[in-house]
C-alpha cells in the first residue's frame, strides 16, 4: 500500500476507510444496488466524516469522545488476569445475553444504586456498548408510525434509529436562560419548558430519550426536572430510554439521578450504562440495559438476531472491575470517586483557556465534553464561504482541522434540520484527555488569538 508522506499505516487506513470503500476491495465500480427504505436519509454520520478529517491531518484531537490517558491499573489488570488463566472458556462464547459474573455483579451493583433487587438474568441485558442497548430499545419497542421525543442537543444516533425503526422523531430542544450579568454560564442554564415539553405528547408518542448527564451539552438534570418528565410519562402511559453512560463524570457537587429509581418508572424506563464511560475504555466496547423483564426481553429478541453474543473476555474483566468498585463504592480510593475529581480540573483548565481567547465556554455539569459560543472569537477567520446545507460551525471546525491542527466536532450536528441555523455558533470540546494535550490546543488557540487578520 503507498502512504501519503508523514501519515502513519494506522492513518492512512482510517483515511482510506472512511472515504466510504473497504480496505479489501479496489475502487472498481459496483453494480447499483436498490438500498432498503429504513436505511433512507440515514446514510451521512458526523463521526465517519470528522475521524476522517482529523486521521488525514495532524491535530490535536479535542473532537472525539474518548479519553487519551489509560483505563486504571486495576482495570487493565482485571482483563491480564482474565486472559492469562488456564480456563479456556474465557476465549469462547459465553451466555448470549450476558456473562453470568458480569450479569450478576451488575444487578448487584445498580440494584444497590436504584434502590430494588435485580434479577441478572431478566433485568440485565449486555450489549455491544451502549450504542447497541440503545439500538436495541428502539428495534424492539419502537413500531411503524410511533412517535419518539428527543430533547435537543442530543446524541446524535437518536434520531436516525428512531427512522430505522419506522418510528418518527418528534424534537424539544433544552433553551438557555438569559445571561445578563454573568461572564460565564452552565448547562443547568439550559432548561426544557414545561409546556411545551407536554405538547409533545400525543396519542402516538411511544418513548421519550432522556440523557442524563447530556452529550454534548454536559447538563445534569435535576430531580425536579426529572420528575417533570416523570410524570408525562406516567400520565400518557409512555417509555423512557435513559442513556446515562456518564452517570460518573458530574462536577461541582451537582448528583446523578436515575429515573428509573422515581415514582412509577421502573416499569416503563430502559437504563443504558457503559463500562467503556465508566472505567476510560471506550474500545472494550461493553454495555448493558436495565430494566423489567417484559421490556428487555424485547431487546434480548433484537440482540440475538444480530450481534448476538458480546466478547467474553471483557466481559469477565469488566465483572471484575465491577466487582471491585463496588467493594469500596463511595470511598475516597473508588475510581468513580477519584475520576469526577480528575476531569473537573481538566474541564476547568479548558475554559479558562476557551475564555482567555474570546470564547464563551459553557461549564458542563457533568460529561467529557463542553459547547463554546464561537460568535466572539478574537482570532482572525477567513470569511468561509457560505452553504445553503452545511451550517457554519461546521465550515468552521473543517477550516480549523485543515489550517490549524485542532479538531473539535460542531454542535448543529446534535441538532435536527430545523435548529441546525440556530445554535450554528458552538461547538463541541472534548477535555477528557492527558494535561499535555489540553496544553498543545491551548498553546494553538493563545497563538491563533495573538494573529492579526491577515496573517
Amino acid at each position: 500500500m503507498l502512504r501519503r508522506p508523514g501519515l502513519s499505516l494506522t492513518r492512512e487506513l482510517l483515511r482510506r476507510n472512511n472515504l466510504g470503500f473497504p480496505l479489501c476491495y479496489s475502487k472498481a465500480k459496483m453494480s447499483a444496488v436498490s438500498k432498503a427504505r429504513r436505511v433512507e436519509g440515514v446514510d451521512k454520520n458526523i463521526w465517519v466524516e470528522f475521524v476522517k478529517l482529523a486521521a488525514t491531518y495532524k491535530t490535536v484531537n479535542l473532537g472525539q469522545g474518548f479519553p487519551n490517558f489509560p483505563p486504571p491499573d486495576f482495570v487493565r489488570e482485571a482483563f491480564v488476569e482474565a486472559i492469562s488463566e488456564k480456563d479456556t472458556l474465557i476465549h469462547q462464547y459465553t451466555r448470549a445475553f450476558g456473562h453470568p459474573p458480569l450479569v450478576t455483579i451488575v444487578a448487584k451493583f445498580f440494584g444497590k444504586l436504584l434502590g430494588r433487587e435485580l434479577d441478572p438474568l431478566s433485568n440485565v441485558l449486555v450489549t455491544v456498548g451502549a450504542y447497541e442497548a440503545l439500538f436495541c430499545c428502539f428495534q424492539g419497542l419502537v413500531d411503524d408510525g410511533d412517535e419518539v421525543i428527543i430533547i435537543e442537543p442530543y446524541f446524535d444516533c437518536y434520531e436516525p434509529m428512531v427512522k430505522m425503526a419506522g418510528g418518527t422523531p418528534v424534537f424539544i430542544p433544552l433553551r438557555p436562560k438569559s445571561a445578563e450579568g454573568r461572564t460565564l454560564t452552565s448547562s443547568g442554564d439550559w432548561q426544557l419548558d414545561p409546556e411545551e415539553l407536554e405538547a409533545k405528547f400525543t396519542k402516538r408518542t411511544k418513548a421519550i430519550v432522556l440523557n442524563s448527564p447530556n452529550n454534548p451539552l454536559g447538563k445534569v438534570f435535576s430531580r425536579k426536572e426529572l420528575e417533570l418528565i416523570a410524570g408525562l410519562c406516567v400520565k400518557h402511559n409512555i417509555l423512557c430510554f435513559s442513556d446515562e453512560v456518564y452517570e460518573w463524570l458530574v462536577y461541582d457537587g451537582n448528583k446523578h439521578v436515575r429515573i428509573a429509581s422515581l415514582p412509577g418508572m421502573w416499569d416503563r424506563t430502559v437504563t443504558i450504562g457503559s463500562a467503556g464511560k465508566t472505567f476510560s475504555a471506550t474500545g472494550w466496547k461493553v454495555g448493558w440495559a436495565l430494566g423489567p423483564d417484559d421490556l428487555l426481553t424485547h431487546l434480548r429478541t433484537v440482540h440475538q438476531n444480530s450481534v448476538y453474543h458480546c466478547a467474553t473476555a471483557a466481559q469477565e474483566a469488566v465483572a471484575r472491575a465491577l466487582q471491585t468498585e463496588f467493594q469500596r463504592m463511595e470511598k475516597p480510593e473508588s475510581y468513580l470517586v477519584q475520576l469526577p475529581k480528575e476531569l473537573q480540573q481538566k474541564r476547568d483548565r479548558l475554559v479558562n483557556c476557551l475564555s482567555a481567547v474570546g470564547m464563551k465556554p459553557v461549564i458542563p455539569e457533568g460529561t467529557y465534553f463542553l459547547i463554546a459560543d464561537i460568535s466572539e472569537f478574537k482570532a482572525p477567520v477567513p470569511d468561509l464561504q457560505k452553504s445553503d446545507e452545511e451550517p457554519y460551525d461546521s465550515r468552521f471546525v473543517k477550516w480549523m482541522i485543515k489550517n490549524k491542527g485542532l479538531a473539535a466536532i460542531p454542535v448543529s450536528a446534535f441538532y435536527s434540520t430545523p435548529q441546525k441555523k440556530n445554535f450554528d455558533r458552538f461547538i463541541r470540546f472534548c477535555f477528557a484527555k492527558e494535561n499535555a494535550t489540553l496544553d498543545a490546543a491551548a498553546d494553538i488557540l493563545q497563538q491563533w488569538s495573538q494573529m492579526k487578520p491577515g496573517q
